[in-house]
């Protein structure tokens, strides 16, 4: 059991010559099985990155792989996927078609340094053919992405420069130490700020509510119905309330009308009494 488990750490690296460009002595890249995604694509130093002649977007030249910045971020096309990362030797992240921004979408074939198989015969100032590959659904949905007026084409953002002092052992890996040195070091204002939105609502999508809960007013329920003698409203809380002093008037109403029907009764006894001329009541 012994060799098997020093044999272990071995599995999770592979040592991958590269090849040397000009005055440049041969790399050795080493890939790591770190959290995230392994896509096979290490980056042991800081890349040479060029600006493409007309977009803000760089490039590596001397890079054996599909490898760009834009907007604050490390993209890489490789295996039919984009792979997006805030530091240039990952983690990557896999990125769905739809969320890659249009300036990287926009790159020119000639641009990638390992062009897929289907690249060839396109035109190679000109950007891959996305709606081709990925079909009618996604180029409705990203409809017009290979148009722009080239005059209003945002200037490239800077490198992050300071991330050229980590590298080899000091390279750091934990996402968390990552997002503290870009935030001490690298403050961008991100030029497509929708892509953070778009994510947003593909994790948990809006959903419509009841109509009653968009009113102003606040809701309030009325009492389960009560049984009612006929004649009387099943309702009555929702019989209109009368002025206080309208009630008041009515009950004085009220008592004046039974002093009257009261004083009445006892004229009509007076009279009786003088019928009788003064004897009292008849006894007969």
């Amino acid at each position: 059991m012994r060799p098997l488990i020093l044999a272990l750490p071995l599995l999770l690296i592979s040592v991958m010559p590269v090849q040397a460009n000009g005055n440049h002595p041969p790399r050795v890249a080493v890939n790591v099985g770190y959290p995230g995604i392994n896509i096979g694509i290490n980056v042991p130093v800081y890349p040479e990155l060029i600006q493409v002649p007309g977009y803000p977007v760089y490039y590596d030249p001397r890079a054996h792989s599909n490898y760009f910045f834009y907007d604050g971020l490390y993209w890489v096309y490789h295996g039919d996927n984009w792979y997006q990362s805030s530091w240039y030797n990952g983690p990557w992240q896999m990125e769905a078609p739809d969320n890659v921004p249009l300036f990287v979408l926009r790159i020119p074939v000639r641009y990638y340094r390992q062009p897929p198989v289907y690249f060839r015969g396109w035109q190679p100032d000109a950007p891959p053919r996305w709606g081709e590959h990925w079909g009618r659904t996604w180029e409705q949905r990203r409809g017009g992405w290979d148009r722009w007026d080239q005059r209003t084409t945002p200037a490239a953002v800077p490198l992050p420069m300071y991330q050229h002092q980590y590298s080899g052992d000091r390279y750091p890996r934990a996402g968390e130490q990552q997002h503290k040195l870009q935030s001490e070091n690298y403050r961008l204002h991100l030029r497509e700020p929708q892509r953070e939105q778009q994510r947003e609502q593909q994790r948990e999508p809006q959903r419509e509510q009841p109509r009653e809960f968009q009113l102003n007013a606040p809701y309030q329920s009325a009492p389960p119905p009560r049984y009612q003698p006929p004649g009387k409203p099943a309702y009555p809380y929702l019989q209109p309330q009368r002025p206080q002093a309208e009630l008041q008037d009515k009950k004085r109403d009220e008592k004046s009308d039974s002093d009257n029907r009261g004083r009445g009764r006892n004229d009509d006894r007076e009279d009786g009494h003088r019928d009788n001329n003064g004897r009292g009541p008849d006894r007969r």
